[in-house]
C-alpha cells in the first residue's frame, strides 16, 4: 500500500507532461523525488511606516482599446456565454470564451481554461498564460495581435483532461470563432489540442514543429507553456516555433 501510494505523484507528473507536452519524459526519477523542506521560522515583522510602504499594482491594462465587435458577432458572443451543453457549466465561474483582435492571422488553441483563467473569464492568464504572453514578445509579437481560444470554454474539475462529450459540444464554438476570424495559420498547443483538432492520437513529440492540414487550414503544432514551464530548456524550441507560426502569417515577428 505505501508503495502504490509513493507511486502517484510520478503518475501524475507523468499524465500532466503527457497532456501539456510530449509523451515522453526527459528526467530521471531521482529528480523527481520530493525533498521534503522544515518549515520556515516564524519572524515578526515591524509594520513599515505608511511613508515607505509599496503601493499597490496597478490594475492591467489592455496596450490598445479593444476593437468593437461586429453586433452579430456581439450577439453570438452573448449566447456563448449562456451555454449549458454540458455538465461542466454546473461548476464554472464563467465562461472563457477567447480575447484577441477578429482580424488576427493567427489563432492560438489550448485544451480549457484553469483557475485563473475561470476567474478572471480570458484564456491563458494564468502562470502558462504569462510565459505564453512573454514568449510572444520576446519575438515581437504582442497579445492583441493574434487571437487565443480554447478546445473547452469551461474549466474542467481539478483542471482534469476532456470528457470526448465535452469537446464534442464544445468545439463547435471554437470552429465559429475561426469562420469570423478567417486566420492565416492556426498554432495548437500541447496534445490535446493537436490531437483533438487533427482528430489524431499520435503524441505532440511526433507532430510538433510542423504544419498539418486542418479543414483546409494550416496548422502548427507545439508544445502546451504549462509544459514549457517544467522544461525550460524546450523554451528556445518553443519560442522557435511562435517565430515560424507569427512569420508565416504575415506577423513581423524577430
Amino acid at each position: 500500500m505505501k508503495a502504490e501510494s509513493r507511486k502517484r505523484p510520478l503518475d501524475r507528473l507523468l499524465e500532466l507532461e503527457r497532456l501539456f507536452g510530449v509523451d515522453f519524459l526527459p528526467l530521471s526519477r531521482s529528480t523527481l523525488r520530493a525533498t521534503p523542506q522544515p518549515p520556515p521560522s516564524p519572524v515578526v515583522a515591524a509594520a513599515a511606516p505608511a511613508s515607505i510602504r509599496p503601493r499597490p499594482a496597478p490594475p492591467r491594462v489592455s496596450p490598445v482599446p479593444a476593437e468593437p465587435m461586429p453586433p452579430e458577432f456581439a450577439r453570438w458572443r452573448d449566447e456563448v456565454l449562456q451555454c449549458r451543453k454540458c455538465g461542466l457549466c454546473e461548476g464554472r465561474t464563467q465562461v472563457v470564451f477567447g480575447v484577441g483582435t477578429l482580424k488576427a492571422p493567427v489563432v492560438f488553441v489550448g485544451e480549457a481554461p484553469g483557475a485563473d483563467e475561470d476567474r478572471q473569464g480570458e484564456p491563458f492568464v494564468g502562470r502558462a498564460g504569462q510565459l505564453l504572453t512573454r514568449s510572444l514578445l520576446k519575438i515581437g509579437v504582442r497579445r492583441d495581435q493574434v487571437y487565443i481560444a480554447n478546445i473547452l470554454k469551461c474549466r474542467p474539475p481539478e483542471n482534469r483532461t476532456p470528457k470526448p462529450e465535452e469537446m464534442v459540444a464544445c468545439t463547435p464554438y471554437l470552429l465559429k470563432q475561426l469562420e469570423w476570424i478567417n486566420p492565416g495559420r492556426i498554432c495548437a498547443l500541447g496534445n490535446i489540442a493537436v490531437q483533438a483538432l487533427l482528430g489524431t492520437t499520435q503524441g505532440i513529440s511526433r507532430l510538433r514543429g510542423r504544419y498539418h492540414d486542418f479543414q483546409g487550414r494550416k496548422l502548427f503544432a507545439t508544445f502546451h507553456p504549462a509544459y514549457i514551464l517544467r522544461n525550460m530548456g524546450q523554451a528556445e524550441v518553443f519560442e522557435d516555433d511562435l517565430r515560424t507560426v507569427c512569420r508565416d502569417a504575415g506577423l513581423p515577428a524577430k
